[in-house]
């Protein structure tokens, strides 16, 4: 006769089979649960935020500055040019120019022809009246300067050793002004003559008076030229 066993205790091989199925069914829905969990955490942390911000391009704040115009150029310095003293000058000795003024009175001698008998007077046909002079009269003295002839001996003349006299003729009108000069009679060089006649020409001489006004007159003034 056959006996049929039961026992309370639980089968191991079942309980291993439930388990099974249990995480079979668990798994996904604790996937999803971990998932959300993370991501909740990463958005309480903040790392969601910084991952967003590396992937995402960083922008670039560019600000336009108006360009700043340079200043002014500064004007050129001024120097002061120094004042250079001019070298001093070699002192030439100048010769002293001896002047020799020749005042002579003029003379005139008339020869008085002996008596002789009248001819026979003839009538004959009067000679004309010669023409008086005019012009103004030649004086050998009598004018005085007012501001005496200052020669000056040529330079060329005194390194050739020309020295003598020069006679001028001068005409001084009514101011006492000498208006032309001439020479009479010549040094004997024509350096001596050109000094007498520009220095003449620079003097000043007293006005001729005759009858109580003042007249042009012709002056015959001798100038001597020596090296001393």
């Amino acid at each position: 006769m056959s006996t049929l066993a039961f026992s309370t205790s639980p089968d191991p091989g079942d309980a291993r089979a439930a388990l099974g199925k249990l995480r079979a069914k668990c798994a996904p829905m604790a996937t999803v649960v971990l998932a959300h969990a993370i991501l909740f955490y990463a958005i309480y942390s903040g790392m969601l935020t910084r991952m967003v911000d590396a992937a995402l391009p960083q922008a670039v704040m560019v600000t336009f500055v108006t360009p700043v115009e340079p200043p002014p150029p500064a004007a050129p310095k001024v120097v002061p040019m120094a004042q250079v003293a001019p070298p001093p000058m070699p002192f030439v000795p100048v010769p002293q120019v001896q002047v020799v003024v020749q005042q002579s009175n003029a003379i005139s001698v008339t020869h008085t022809p002996p008596p002789v008998a009248p001819a026979p007077v003839q009538a004959v046909a009067a000679p004309a009246p010669a023409p008086v002079a005019t012009g103004p009269k030649t004086i050998t003295s009598g004018v005085d300067f007012i501001q005496a002839p200052q020669p000056v001996y040529p330079q060329m003349s005194r390194k050739m050793g020309e020295q003598g006299k020069v006679v001028l003729r001068i005409l001084v009108n009514e101011k006492g002004l000498p208006s032309q000069v001439s020479v009479q009679s010549s040094s004997g060089s024509t350096r001596l003559d050109e000094a007498g006649r520009q220095a003449v020409l620079r003097a000043l001489f007293k006005p001729y008076i005759e009858d109580g006004r003042a007249v042009s007159v012709y002056v015959i003034f001798p100038l001597n030229f020596e090296l001393t």
